[in-house]
Parts: structure tokens; C-alpha cells; sequence
């Protein structure tokens, strides 16, 4: 088995080593027999923001997500939802969006995959960097962040995964995550249902990245233009999106 793991992660690793130029934003992979997409953000070559309401409201979907953007539109790489949120679409934890905190850090402790302690939080700072900490990590260093998203559980910290997960568990469901190997976010959707263990070992072990955050299940949703998918659920909350760089 463990010979097949290293086998994958030597040709996911020739294929990220692809020129940004003549690579692709998103592609499939396939791991223990299920299907996943790969986004990867660059920030050399991206611009990563988060985008949660317009001047009406929650963007609700990627359709609306797409009209808020305007002509921004034509230079998205790939999209997705970002993180939990409550009923009324608002983020759960932290919402950090240019600089400027819109929800705060939530160190509460609860029921449900968010409160499935340690938690975690996806940001990036001034130079575009990406990073996943676990939450009380983040407070205790309290970054300057420029775009940040709270949720959990942090699947995957200093490569040891989550104590509360099983290897290959039966709460199964489609699940997106993001994963940070030196200066790129690799971020993750499954094509049909997989189990927190599963999604887990395929970011660390598949993908290579030491540190892996669960973003959300059953509702997890991607645009990529590269794929010719939009996905078309509503009812979303906050949303990750990577641009190209303009000139």
C-alpha cells in the first residue's frame, strides 16, 4: 500500500511541477478508488480573495457569486464555498475579507464538524502567502491576515491527523478541504461521498501537504472554468476565489 501511495504522490508531484503557464487551475485525480478535483493557488502567479455578500445580501451561489464579480469574472481560475456558516449565511468563525475582521475567531466549544476541536484557520497574509493554523495558534500569534476562514476540524496539523478521525470512516459525503505545502494552497473537492479519513490521507499523503482543513461536507461546491463545471447549489455562504494576475 504504501509503495502505491508514494507511486501517486510522485506523479500528482510531476504533474504540479507543470509551468503555471501551460498548467491547468483545477485537475482530477483519483485516490483508494475515489475521485477528487485539485485546485491550485500560486500566489506568484493568483490572486486569492473571499467573497461572502453583495450589496443585496448573501451571493447565495456561484451564479451569484459570478454576477458580483463583474468583469472580474473572465480571469477566475476556480472557486468554491470556504467555510461553514450559520443559518442565515453568515461564516460560523473568523471572516477576515482585505484586511478587515467581519466575524470573529469562535473558540466556543459546540457540537457539529466546526467544534470538532482542534479547529483551524485558512489565511493568507500582505504577500499572498498561504496558511492553515489551528485556531488558537492563530489567536495566540494573531496574524496580520488579509483573507481569512474559519473552520473544522483541522483534518490535518504538522502531518499527524486528526485524533477524533478514523482512517476510512462511515459518515460518507461529498467534502472540499485545502491543504498548504510551502507557498501553495491546494485545494480539494470530492466527487462523490468520501470519509473525513479518506479526504485526509489523500491531501497529506497524496497531495503532500502537512496541514489540512476540513471546509465543509454535503454542500461542497466548485467552479472552474478549466473543467467547464459550475456547480449550481444555493443556499451557499462564504466563497473562495483565485484570479489570474492581471498585467
Amino acid at each position: 500500500m504504501r509503495r502505491v501511495v508514494l507511486l501517486i504522490a510522485s506523479l500528482l508531484a510531476a504533474l504540479w511541477a507543470t509551468p503555471l503557464s501551460a498548467a491547468p487551475a483545477c485537475r482530477k485525480a483519483t485516490f483508494e478508488g475515489d475521485g477528487f478535483v485539485v485546485c491550485r493557488y500560486d500566489p506568484a502567479h493568483d490572486i486569492l480573495r473571499l467573497a461572502a455578500r453583495g450589496p443585496t445580501g448573501p451571493l447565495d451561489s456561484l451564479q451569484g457569486l459570478r454576477a458580483f464579480l463583474g468583469g472580474d469574472a473572465a480571469r477566475v481560475r476556480f472557486a468554491l464555498n470556504g467555510g461553514m456558516y450559520q443559518p442565515d449565511q453568515s461564516p460560523v468563525g473568523l471572516y477576515v475579507a482585505g484586511g478587515r475582521t467581519e466575524a470573529a475567531l469562535n473558540r466556543a466549544a459546540g457540537t457539529g464538524n466546526f467544534f470538532l476541536k482542534p479547529n483551524g484557520v485558512f489565511w493568507t497574509g500582505a504577500d499572498g502567502a498561504p496558511h492553515v493554523d489551528e485556531s488558537e495558534a492563530f489567536a495566540a500569534a494573531a496574524p496580520a491576515a488579509q483573507w481569512a476562514t474559519q473552520s473544522g476540524p483541522l483534518l490535518v496539523s504538522r502531518g499527524v491527523l486528526h485524533p477524533a478521525i478514523a482512517p476510512n470512516g462511515t459518515s460518507l459525503t461529498v467534502r472540499d478541504a485545502v491543504g498548504v505545502k510551502g507557498r501553495l494552497a491546494l485545494f480539494v473537492v470530492s466527487d462523490g461521498p468520501v470519509s473525513f479519513g479518506r479526504l485526509a490521507r489523500f491531501v497529506r499523503d497524496g497531495l503532500g501537504c502537512p496541514d489540512v482543513l476540513y471546509l465543509d461536507g454535503h454542500v461542497a461546491s466548485l467552479w472552474s472554468p478549466t473543467l467547464k463545471r459550475q456547480d449550481g447549489r444555493t443556499g451557499l455562504g462564504t466563497f473562495v476565489v483565485v484570479l489570474r494576475r492581471g498585467r
